[in-house]
């Protein structure tokens, strides 16, 4: 594939193009404090292409050009294997390092995006649920679905989403994060203790969503944890 034909991946005139969301989005999550110094991640699956931002850069400055295409499926991505790239930009950017655990996301739940967000509120949440999961009933649960893309959740429910431990390396986590999915199939995301959290969904919207829902029940349940009220309805 010719340079023009691969820039041809990341620039359109349609403010829906996966390249032109990504940097719409960042900086929102920007505005709400999830993607502040460089760090979180989002990426859109549509169809065989995988559009990712890039690591180790201000979220809330990211453009277009600056946006990697992978196919997909491919191998699944991983810091001992190569990934195969239908697009990088010409400046010397390196993919997200979430990329490994945004690939668990499509392998395992068949995802259209995962966010990945260093929300003070989901961290806070890893601290004070010292077990292997948050847990919490409350009316914004209804924002949330079953295993991230299958049915709502209804307000009698009770949310569980696992949380795994974090590691050095961003990548390492993919394994832990793969081992959480599976042992919880309704979970959809999963938490990282003292790092953030990693929602999906079947489309950006669905993820967005979701990882709005989260942050408000992570916020309320921390809130509510302090105060000393069970955050589980007849708990």
């Amino acid at each position: 594939m010719s340079s023009q034909e691969a820039d041809s991946l990341v620039l359109s005139s349609d403010p829906l193009h996966p390249a032109n969301l990504i940097p719409e989005l960042c900086r929102s999550f920007y505005q709400l404090g999830w993607v502040t110094g460089t760090g979180g991640g989002i990426c859109i699956r549509v169809g065989d292409k995988v559009y990712i931002a890039p690591s180790g850069v201000q979220k809330e400055r990211i453009e277009p050009i600056h946006i990697f295409v992978l196919p997909y499926p491919q191998a699944p991505a991983s810091p001992h294997t190569d990934r195969v790239f239908l697009r990088r930009p010409a400046l010397n950017l390196k993919e997200s390092a979430c990329t490994p655990l945004f690939w668990n996301s499509f392998d395992l739940r068949n995802a259209g995006s995962c966010i990945h967000t260093h929300s003070q509120h989901a961290v806070m949440a890893t601290l004070l649920w010292t077990r292997p999961t948050f847990t919490i009933s409350h009316q914004m649960i209804k924002g949330v679905r079953i295993a991230g893309t299958g049915n709502a959740l209804s307000y009698l429910d009770t949310l569980e989403l696992p949380i795994i431990e974090n590691t050095p390396n961003e990548e390492d986590l993919k394994d832990s994060m793969a081992e959480a999915m599976i042992k919880y199939p309704n979970a959809p995301g999963v938490l990282v203790r003292r790092h953030g959290v990693y929602v999906w969904g079947n489309d950006w919207e669905k993820a967005k969503t979701q990882t709005e829902c989260l942050d408000y029940l992570f916020e309320i349940g921390v809130k509510m944890k302090l105060a000393g009220l069970p955050t589980v309805l007849n708990e």
